[in-house]
């Protein structure tokens, strides 16, 4: 039976705001080279012998973005099981469990054991995470729970904890220890202590465990969580690629991570009326969790007065800092353990030692409803991107990028006209009852009302910039006919 890899893609990556928005989070985000981190960790994967494709779960909201992610790595998931709100990873992985049990999915395996995977992880030696993944999938077949433990180098405060208990000793010589504790995050002073007494590891956040493992340590430790995924899970319907959980139920379920659902409770158990024996494997991978910005500024290569420069940056006397820039050029003159962000539509500016501080300033963004908190000026959709360029009292300017062979939905508004200005590529435009071509500063005008389509038919991006002019510009202001991606059926993205 093969390994199989189950990615919590989920987060929202609030502390490293403003790149990371609620609606396209860093698990989304090229931040360590050509790749985005979902994509590293799905790669991570390649070469590994008897292993499925990966089950990847996600909010709705980012099926798009999943989606396209993987078939940029011409890759497919197993399943993209979509969480209708966020929950956090305990119901997510539960979730997951459900589907890979279920014996009525055309994937069912029978008790598959799970390689549970963040999304949003930095491995340097895949090689290394390869060998201790097999070591550690030996045990977890026996009916262990088996987490990977960071050797620490630091005292850091915005890790867990493992504290190790007794060596376990398998027949193999794969060296690992039996779980004594999980620890949340601790302060500097206790984080000190843990590190020098060498008996405490981070707390990786991958784990490996059979799907009827984990269903039954949910269900002794939170069945309130077990059963609202069960009833979620039972009206699992498949929607093309994704497969989506009862909305209704799913929302009911408590919020909760592994580690406080189940992790943090088991400590030692022995036997099985104790639950699953919990083992601990030390991991030197070269690993980090990019949980904030100082994170990315430790990870990443750095110039001779410590600073990673990045965009149209002018830096003079600075040093051991982590300038961004975007669009706009930023000048820094004289400065120290800094982090600059800058965005078309948002500039962070914090000192290294508060970077844990932007998640509560995100959290109070989005209590004032502020834009910038959910999306960049460039939103994605899955027939391409769109980002507004100018707006003002009944007029709002948009560039559209369509990419090949794909094509927005038959639509209309009842409060808007649009302009559209070909700027690049050909574009077939549908108006009524017209059909028809435009090329390079080609243009068309559709009124209100007037049901509309544009569509890519060629091999190369098409770029288009729009003019709305009305008493309503809003999103929410379209009626759609048709859609290749069924948002006709269910919402308005």
């Amino acid at each position: 039976m093969p390994l199989h890899p189950v990615i919590l893609a989920g987060g929202s990556g609030t502390r490293m705001w403003p790149l990371s928005r609620e609606a396209h989070p860093k698990q989304f985000l090229r931040l360590m080279g050509e790749y985005s981190l979902l994509q590293d960790t799905i790669r991570r994967l390649d070469g590994m012998q008897d292993i499925a494709t990966p089950l990847v779960v996600c909010n709705e909201e980012h099926r798009f973005l999943v989606a396209e992610h993987l078939r940029q790595l011409d890759k497919e998931a197993l399943a993209i099981a979509l969480e209708p709100v966020g929950r956090n990873t305990a119901p997510a992985l539960t979730l997951a469990a459900l589907m890979l049990l279920d014996e009525d999915a055309e994937f069912a395996s029978g008790d598959p054991v799970m390689l549970v995977l963040p999304a949003d992880h930095v491995v340097r030696n895949t090689t290394r995470f390869q060998k201790l993944v097999e070591d550690g999938t030996a045990e977890a077949r026996k009916g262990n729970i088996v987490t990977f433990g960071i050797l620490p180098d630091s005292p850091k405060t915005g890790y867990g904890y493992i504290r190790k208990g007794d060596q376990h000793l398998p027949k193999n010589g794969v060296e690992s220890f039996e779980v004594a504790e999980f620890t949340e995050k601790p302060s500097e002073s206790v984080a000190k202590q843990m590190v020098e007494s060498e008996a405490y590891l981070w707390n990786s956040g991958m784990f490996l465990m059979r799907a009827s493992v984990w269903m039954g340590e949910i269900r002794r430790r939170r069945p309130d969580i077990e059963g609202a995924c069960i009833q979620a899970h039972s009206k699992l319907r498949r929607d093309g690629e994704f497969y989506r959980p009862d909305a209704t139920h799913f929302a009911q379920c408590p919020s909760e991570s592994i580690d406080y659902a189940v992790m943090e409770h088991m400590g030692k158990g022995t036997t099985a009326d104790e639950g699953a024996k919990c083992l601990v494997l030390p991991m030197d991978i070269g690993w980090t969790d990019l949980g904030a910005w100082s994170s990315l500024w430790e990870e990443r290569a750095r110039d001779n007065g410590g600073n990673i420069i990045e965009g149209d940056v002018y830096a003079k006397s600075m040093s051991d800092s982590l300038v961004i820039s975007q669009r706009r050029l930023v000048a820094a003159v004289g400065l120290k353990d800094v982090i600059i962000i800058e965005t078309p539509d948002a500039v962070l500016a914090t000192h290294k030692e508060h970077v844990q501080e932007v998640k509560e300033l995100v959290e109070q963004l989005k209590l004032e409803e502020r834009p910038e908190q959910e999306n960049h000026l460039e939103i994605n959709r899955p027939w391409g991107s769109f980002e507004t360029v100018d707006a003002g009292d009944r007029f709002q300017v948009k560039r559209l990028t369509i990419s090949p062979g794909e094509a927005l939905s038959l639509q209309m508004h009842h409060h808007r006209a649009e302009h559209w200005v070909v700027v690049k590529g050909t574009a077939k435009v549908t108006r009524g009852d017209e059909v028809f071509l435009l090329t390079e500063n080609q243009s068309t005008y559709v009124p209100v009302g007037v049901e509309h389509r544009l569509e890519n038919p060629g091999t190369l991006p098409l770029e288009v910039v729009e003019v709305q002019t009305g008493s309503y510009l809003e999103e929410d202001d379209i009626v759609r006919f048709e859609d290749r991606y069924d948002r006709h059926i269910r919402d308005n993205t």
